[in-house]
């Protein structure tokens, strides 16, 4: 599938959160981008691989990486539905990513300017261009709902006569 802008890009990444979603994974989706191209995809995995690492930008970092053959990701554009936390936004920036584009900011973990800011880290030897907002509220919508599931079984689990 050929990407041609922006709003394409975060839908792609919208696929993914919605596959993660499905897999009862906190759905957070990303695409990587290289001359209109998804290079490399991922989706929260943390469940499914009992790894706290398994973060849907990290995924698809290491998928473009082996696309490329290069860890420098120097040419390419990543979208993801959730602004990333500071382990994922320093693997951006190790990664030499140039632009990053999130569509629901994170106000408990965010690390692109709600609560830290690594990518814009001026003693760091790499920043990113950062755009906000892309579909913002459905991607955020996704996370909402999928934390209301979660509290609505908590609860049911919890009433009596529920084993």
């Amino acid at each position: 599938m050929l990407i041609r802008d922006d709003e394409q890009g975060m839908r792609a990444a919208l696929r993914e959160a919605r596959a993660a979603a499905a897999a009862g994974e906190v759905p957070v989706g990303c695409v990587i981008v290289h001359d209109g191209m998804v290079i490399g995809r991922g989706r929260n995995q943390v469940e499914a691989l009992n790894d706290p690492t398994a973060h849907a930008e990290i995924l698809a970092i290491g998928a473009a990486s082996d696309t490329l053959r290069s860890w420098r990701l120097t040419d390419c554009t990543i979208y993801v539905t959730l602004e990333p936390c500071a382990m994922c936004a320093g693997a951006i920036v190790l990664a030499r990513l140039p632009r990053l584009v999130y569509g629901a900011t994170d106000p408990k973990a965010g690390a692109c300017g709600s609560v830290l800011d690594v990518i814009h880290e001026r003693r760091l030897n790499h920043r990113a261009e950062v755009e906000h907002g892309l579909l913002g509220e459905e991607c955020g919508a996704l996370l909402k709902e999928f934390f209301e599931r979660k509290r609505r079984a908590a609860a049911e689990r919890a009433e009596p006569g529920h084993a």
